[in-house]
């Protein structure tokens, strides 16, 4: 794992260029959620800039290495996506979309200059991003009889816990978020109350 208990991603979109014997390489940095959200990103791309040859694109999303993707869009292989994600990984952050867009200026790079080429881009766009740091939340759901909401919204207001829902009746529940390095001891408040240990449910979403 890059990441333990918190990441970095970038703020907001930027932007960068980088041009090689007439050709125009136009990298944009993203902060992304899903991917989803990528395919929206990449059809406004092609719209905006139809003209263009390739539209290159690397992407990671969460905390986790292992999740990421690229796209050479006709470009000889491993001459875009690859040093696009690249400049993501040496960067250090994740939940991010680089894209760079190509407009051929007549004259072939060849492989080593399409990487250069690439790569450039993207660490230019990368270079005007403002980073954001994050920390992994883990989510959890805990059930307990009404008569204990106030035992249960104090353990919670003392955990420094993001509560996402709350459903009220006979017998409530909330689901919340906490920060990985705090969930061992959100259980271990639950477990060990004196009341809520034997009345109140909690599992991990």
């Amino acid at each position: 794992m890059l990441f333990d208990d918190t990441y970095f991603t970038i703020e907001k979109e930027s932007t960068g260029e980088y041009r090689e014997r007439g050709s125009r390489f136009l990298g944009t940095a993203l902060p992304i959620r899903d991917e989803a959200q990528v395919k929206e990103i990449l059809q406004k791309f092609r719209k905006s800039h139809p003209q263009a040859n390739h539209h290159c694109y690397a992407y990671r999303l969460t905390p986790d290495p292992g999740v990421f993707r690229f796209s050479d869009d006709r470009e000889p292989s491993g001459s875009a996506g690859k040093p696009i994600l690249g400049a993501i990984l040496s960067k250090g952050v994740t939940d991010v979309l680089v894209v760079v867009v190509r407009y051929f200026g007549g004259t072939l790079l060849g492989v080593p200059g399409l990487i250069q080429a690439y790569r450039s881009a993207a660490q230019e766009a990368l270079h005007h991003s403002k980073l954001v740091e994050k920390h992994i939340q883990y989510s959890f759901k805990i059930v307990f009889p009404y008569e204990l909401t106030n035992e249960v919204f104090h353990v919670l207001r003392t955990s420094q816990v993001q509560i996402k829902s709350h459903e009220q009746a006979d017998t409530c529940s909330i689901i919340f978020d906490i920060r990985k390095n705090l969930a061992s001891e959100i259980e271990r408040k639950i477990l060990e109350h004196p009341i809520l240990s034997h009345r109140a449910f909690l599992e991990s979403l």
